[in-house]
């Protein structure tokens, strides 16, 4: 569904962030990209929803193919009435409205009215605090229920591809298992492919099919859940564990060199 053919983007003409990104998200299946701060995550989903001219960057190499369709030099609104729709960093809600108008201007593209409403109750029912809070201003909603807006706002685009960009940032353990268990839910009842962009490795790890690793604006491993699970960098940097299954903290890890194997 979504492809990525040996990508680089370069912000003001000279600063390359991605080099080389091969990357695809197939129909139905959850992709996750995994890495630290700085590695070009953020990058890779404005180059798919073609968000980085605000920011004078460029897709300067490569091809991002939506459907087989060359998206890579497409308008961002044109990006979103062909189905790709992206949740932002950063709790970008419409603070003045209420949370049920959030949650139509999710369908402004849209026309049809009995379908509007259906896809608002669906999204009430992925979310049930929402509908308790639907004449809330957003601006009062803590940081989890600002996520869930978000996420039900996009919902009511009706993508095809659903981008999520650290969807855990600053939220509560209990919040963010809550938040993946409704993005796992919405993938296995809706079909909803998904490329979800984490630091928190294992809550991304958990609902995925398939996932990548990025460093420094390239993609250094990739896999499976099992074999994402199962290689020992992953199992040290992003998920914490020793290979004895001990519990690290990234004290004890973050500066240690990275082996030379992560495409063995």
């Amino acid at each position: 569904m979504l492809q990525l053919k040996n990508v680089d983007v370069a912000f003001n003409g000279v600063i390359q962030v991605l080099r080389s990104v091969n990357l695809e998200v197939q129909a139905g299946q959850v992709a996750v990209l995994l890495g630290s701060n700085g590695a070009g995550k953020t990058t890779t989903l404005k180059a798919v929803s073609n968000l980085l001219a605000i920011e004078h960057g460029k897709v300067t190499a490569g091809e991002i193919l939506f459907d087989s369709q060359d998206i890579s030099a497409r308008d961002p609104s044109d990006v979103v009435r062909r189905g790709i729709v992206q949740v932002l960093e950063g709790r970008k809600v419409l603070v003045h409205f209420t949370v049920e108008q959030n949650l139509r201007v999710g369908a402004h593209l849209r026309n049809d009215a009995d379908g509007i409403r259906a896809d608002l109750e669906k999204v009430y029912g992925y979310f049930p605090r929402l509908r308790e809070l639907a004449g809330r201003i957003a601006g009062y909603l803590s940081g989890g229920e600002m996520q869930m807006l978000l996420v039900g706002r996009a919902l009511m685009a009706r993508p095809k591809l659903l981008l999520l960009d650290e969807p855990s940032m600053g939220l509560a353990r209990r919040t963010v298992k809550e938040l993946f268990s409704v993005l796992a839910r919405i993938n296995r009842e809706e079909g909803m492919p998904m490329l979800v962009v984490e630091q928190n490795a294992t809550a991304a790890i958990s609902i995925c099919h398939y996932g990548y690793v990025m460093e420094n604006g390239r993609i250094v491993f990739h896999g499976d859940r099992d074999r994402l699970t199962s290689n020992e960098d992953v199992r040290e940097f992003y998920l914490g564990l020793s290979l004895t299954k001990e519990r690290k903290s990234f004290r004890d890890v973050k500066h240690y060199k990275r082996r030379k194997r992560w495409l063995g």
